[in-house]
């Protein structure tokens, strides 16, 4: 059973949005669908309010918005032909304070947390919920408060820390350190674990559990443990964390990296924790993040144009094209180099497209023949990884797209998030869930925290047992490791191959303090990336909306 959040976001109503809009809209509250303030103490608008809860995780898990902040600018994804926000990528001047999706964040995750906050305080009031009842909720409020936090953090760096329900209009603001958000976000955690339901998922589908809430908690140790507010003990309780979920919940890795993906199986055992997604199209349209309009829409984003090739139309297997995010030379060359073993290259990446639109065509991108002719279902274009010399593409019946000719349009496509089940070929709104935590990535921090504690043997283990799951039938032994091979370099390279458009590249670098020395080295196009990036600006209308000098800016913005 999947927990329903059908039009919950009617519940960020009245005061419920009064911190993340303008003082000039705050003096004018509007009742969405006739549901008033007051709704929310009822039992009905209590349990309302703990789903509505989780809708904002739809902002940045599983859209355009997220994948620019996670993706966006790295040493394995670099800018497609089309889109906005190509700031993301470059870190130019075009990073500026005012740029929408950076208001859009800020405030949507507020109002999320003015909601957390409001369901802890006003639950020991609310009648007809049993006790039982209100502990439950008010520990996912208490997860969902943290991860809020979590996201802005990382992005923002020091935060408004905001603990009580916001009822009225304010200007009081002020920054509390990272010190002091990471030390509640770890308070949210810790009290809502004992109180999660014990176990791996909920029987509502899609609820916070004591196995999500440990993942969040590792994920921020993790991202402490490499600033300046780290503890001596960040790794291992880091470590002792991912050994919790990988022993004590029944998760278990599937036997092919494929199936991890498949959009029909995104109930299996490596789910950690999922943002639901729906085919119910009025319920996708609560997503503020998407330039689709709603649903999981990253099917959208990494797709080449192969629409306008010879003997290809558009259609809904292959996805519509936006060529937002193109992989890097360095991604392609050097982290899925070896495919000899390694089956994640030809099971990550797209290389082959069939003929929907028969017929005789001149060739393109491909000049090793003049025309080309096609007959429905007929391979068009091959895409072999390789510089193919032109003697043994002309052999080839159809265009084959070497590395010499990858362009901003052209390029391997990500298949991971391919959506077949959208209603046509131009519906951008998709219904996968999104996974935000599963088991692989939760070896890999293992990994990396044993790593860091000197234990090279426990991690060579748990680095082993993912890339044994990656290879190829009969090349499985190829693909282990030796201790003197578990470095540092190749386990961020590891994470790469492992979890590429899974939106954690960004903050896999800016944890490691990575980002800027990969960054330029691996992505001619975002020579321009600084010291400052390791933080976005801070949306101006936060700035605006504050006591004159009470919210600084982040520097260099």
């Amino acid at each position: 059973m999947k927990m329903n959040i059908k039009n919950l976001k009617v519940l960020a109503f009245g005061g419920l949005m009064l911190f993340s809009t303008s003082c000039q809209d705050l003096l004018e509250e509007t009742v969405v669908s006739n549901i008033g303030n007051d709704y929310m103490n009822t039992a009905a608008g209590f349990e309302d309010a703990t789903k509505a809860a989780y809708s904002s995780l739809r902002t940045f898990y599983g859209t355009q918005l997220g994948l620019t902040f996670t993706e966006y600018g790295t040493d394995i994804y670099a800018t497609g032909a089309d889109g906005g926000y190509k700031g993301f990528h470059f870190y130019d001047s075009q990073i500026q304070p005012t740029v929408n999706y950076l208001a859009i964040l800020w405030d949507e995750l507020y109002k999320a947390i003015n909601t957390c906050n409001a369901i802890i305080e006003r639950a020991p009031n609310v009648a007809g919920v049993s006790d039982a009842t209100k502990t439950l909720r008010i520990a996912e409020a208490k997860f969902l408060r943290a991860h809020y936090y979590y996201i802005l953090h990382e992005q923002f760096g020091p935060l408004d820390l905001r603990l009580t329900e916001t009822k009225g209009p304010t200007k009081e603001t002020s920054r509390a350190s990272s010190a002091e958000v990471y030390a509640q976000i770890i308070k949210d955690c810790n009290e809502a674990i004992p109180n999660l339901e014990n176990r791996a998922h909920s029987n509502d589908y899609g609820r916070a559990t004591k196995a999500s809430a440990e993942a969040l908690l590792a994920k921020v140790y993790l991202a402490k443990a490499y600033g300046p507010s780290k503890g001596a003990d960040d790794f291992q309780r880091a470590a002792d964390l991912c050994t919790s979920l990988i022993n004590n919940y029944g998760f278990s890795l599937l036997s092919d990296f494929a199936s991890v993906h498949d959009e029909n199986n995104q109930l299996n055992s490596e789910v950690v924790f999922a943002v639901q997604y729906t085919t119910d199209m009025i319920t996708n349209l609560t997503n503020a993040g998407g330039e689709g309009g709603g649903g999981n829409n990253l099917h959208l984003y990494f797709g080449m144009q192969y629409d306008t090739q010879a003997g290809m139309v558009r259609d809904v297997l292959n996805g519509r094209p936006f060529k937002r995010l193109r992989p890097t030379a360095y991604c392609v060359d050097v982290v899925f180099g070896e495919r000899e073993n390694d089956s994640r290259y030809k099971k990550t990446f797209k290389d082959t497209w069939y003929s929907n639109n028969p017929g005789t065509f001149n060739t393109s991108f491909d000049p090793s023949k003049a025309k080309v002719t096609y007959a429905a279902g007929d391979t068009t274009i091959f895409i072999p990884g390789y510089e193919m010399s032109a003697e043994e593409r002309a052999k080839r019946p159809y265009q084959v797209l070497v590395p010499s000719a990858y362009n901003e349009a052209l390029f391997p496509t990500l298949k991971k998030f391919f959506d077949t089940k959208r209603s046509d070929r131009t519906e951008p709104r998709g219904s996968r869930d999104y996974f935000v935590w599963r088991l692989a990535d939760i070896y890999l921090m293992r990994a990396e925290a044993n790593l860091a504690l000197g234990k090279k043997a426990e991690a060579t283990a748990d680095v082993n047992i993912i890339r044994e799951r990656a290879g190829w039938p009969g090349k499985k032994e190829n693909m282990r490791i030796s201790e003197s091979q578990m470095t540092f370099d190749f386990l961020v390279e590891e994470r790469a191959r492992e979890l590429a458009g899974e939106q954690m590249r960004w903050l896999d670098l800016k944890r490691w303090r990575l980002l800027v020395d990969r960054v330029k080295k691996y992505n001619p196009q975002a020579q321009a990336v600084a010291e400052k990036h390791y933080l976005r600006p801070i949306p101006q209308t936060q700035i605006d909306r504050s006591e004159v000098g009470s919210f600084a800016q982040n520097d260099g913005y």
